[in-house]
């Protein structure tokens, strides 16, 4: 027998978020990416999948997915949340009903022990250890610094939006509780025999079809869920659903490194050949609409690495590898600037330096192990043998090269998102108030509305007379 272990949504239930991602307009890697950032933790970015096969996601080397889809109601039976492994699980239940993007990402990033979540998410994680996935909800609702973060992200419309469905919210509580303490104080007359008899099955017919209409009338909502691989097993977290839901066991190469140590590349690929079923099944449940399936109805994110570090150390490495290998040209190969491709000579002199920037010193990086790796390259060069010194050179430009490109990209893909995030969250109302004023001033809008002096709408002509 199966058991609805979903909260059941109050009437009228929408994920608005207050304009946080929750439309399909909004659905974008990089505001996901700078949610995370005001929560505090750096080092990571989000970005869209657009396939789920190994060579479109293995070399992306994800922490988590984050998935979108059309929410409908569904159904476990009870035995699917009594793992014992799921208490150990970091899991909180979606008490506001506009923040299921902010709990999918709480809840796949404090279940990731190798991703520094900064201090203030350690300590929200620390004083939530202990407590029940309800509780966690509710403390995450309450936080002085999750609350702010979700709530940055706000269109100023959704805003008065949310505080117009408040009001309408108390309002209409308010009407409720007078009027049930008006239908207590009435002597209601004992309901007569006839009201016994069941009814026929042509209104019980109607009554079906009536319910049937108003489930196809239902607004449609889009929710957000996680997938994390943590404590041997891979993991889905619905806010909604009552506890952590096992996708399956990691693989045993894996199991001790997913609690304690940073996970492999080959670990991480073995949590997504575990995950990539039941995102198949996820997909064709709550996919594409229509006879060809061409309106697709979700949208999953990866959580991965940042981008912009790996390849600003990429280039910092190459600076410090190409400084190394002229230091030994000039003590040991006579005139090499004449030796090396002259085109590459030229471009060595500004192709590590970026926009804005003015010296080539040293950069502080960004990866813990970038010392190392800088050491060992260093004694790469010092005993390099010296015919090999000019061919290498030449190779670290080549590789600089593009490697300034892919920095350059992420700069702009940075500058682009904040202009969309202030395009989203600028107020357009009050200009929009005083161009609609203005217009009525010059005597403009009227004529605009189709409508006359008076500001009746004109009579049009009908289809197939002439205007008269």
């Amino acid at each position: 027998m199966e058991v609805d272990q979903q909260p059941q949504r109050p009437p009228g239930y929408e994920i608005s978020s207050e304009g946080l991602l929750l439309s399909l307009s909004l659905i974008q890697a990089r505001v996901f990416t700078s949610l995370t950032r005001r929560l505090g933790i750096n080092g990571l970015e989000l970005v869209e999948l657009y396939d789920i096969e190994p060579w479109a996601v293995d070399h992306l080397n994800p922490h988590g997915l984050i998935f979108c889809f059309m929410w409908r109601k569904d159904s476990h039976r009870p035995a699917d949340f009594d793992d014992p492994a799921a208490e150990r699980v970091w899991f909180a239940n979606q008490l506001s009903d506009d923040a299921c993007a902010t709990h999918a990402i709480l809840n796949v990033l404090l279940n990731c022990p190798n991703i520094d979540i900064g201090e203030e998410m350690r300590n929200f994680r620390a004083e939530t250890e202990m407590m029940s996935p309800v509780m966690r909800g509710l403390a995450i609702t309450n936080s002085r610094t999750i609350r702010p973060a979700h709530n940055f992200f706000a269109r100023p419309s959704d805003i008065r939006a949310s505080l117009n469905n408040i009001t309408i919210t108390t309002f209409d509580a308010e009407k409720r509780k007078a009027k049930a303490k008006k239908s207590e104080s009435e002597v209601k007359p004992p309901p007569a025999k006839r009201a016994k008899i069941a009814k026929t099955t042509k209104s019980k017919g109607k009554e079906k079809e009536k319910d049937s209409t108003g489930d196809d009338d239902e607004e449609e909502t889009y929710h957000f869920i996680g997938y994390v691989p943590a404590h041997g097993k891979v993991w889905e977290l619905d806010g909604l659903k009552s506890g952590p839901l096992e996708v399956g066991e990691l693989p045993a190469a894996s199991t001790s490194s997913s609690a304690d140590v940073s996970p492999s590349r080959n670990s991480n690929r073995g949590w997504m050949d575990i995950v990539r079923p039941a995102l198949r099944m996820k997909m064709e449940k709550y996919g594409g609409s229509g006879s060809d399936e061409s309106n697709i109805r979700f949208s999953l994110l990866a959580i991965v690495d940042d981008l912009f570090k790996k390849v600003s150390d990429e280039l910092e490495l190459l600076k410090r590898e190409k400084k190394a290998l002229e230091g030994r040209m000039n003590q040991e190969c006579n005139g090499w600037q004449t030796t090396v491709d002259s085109s590459l000579y030229e471009l060595s002199h500004s192709v590590f330096l970026l926009p804005n920037q003015r010296s080539l010193e040293l950069r502080k990086p960004y990866a813990p192990d970038f010392g190392s790796r800088a050491n060992e390259q260093a004694r790469a060069v010092l005993t390099m043998n010296t015919n090999n010194l000019i061919p290498a050179w030449e190779m670290c430009v080549r590789t600089s090269i593009r490697a300034r490109v892919a920095v350059e990209d992420e700069l702009t893909k940075g500058v682009r998102a904040n202009t969309d995030h202030v395009k989203r969250t600028f107020d357009y109302e009050p200009f929009v108030k005083e161009y609609i004023r203005h217009l009525q001033s010059a005597g403009l809008l009227d004529a605009l509305l189709d409508r006359d002096g008076d500001g009746r709408k004109r009579a049009t002509a009908k289809k197939g007379l002439p205007n008269t």
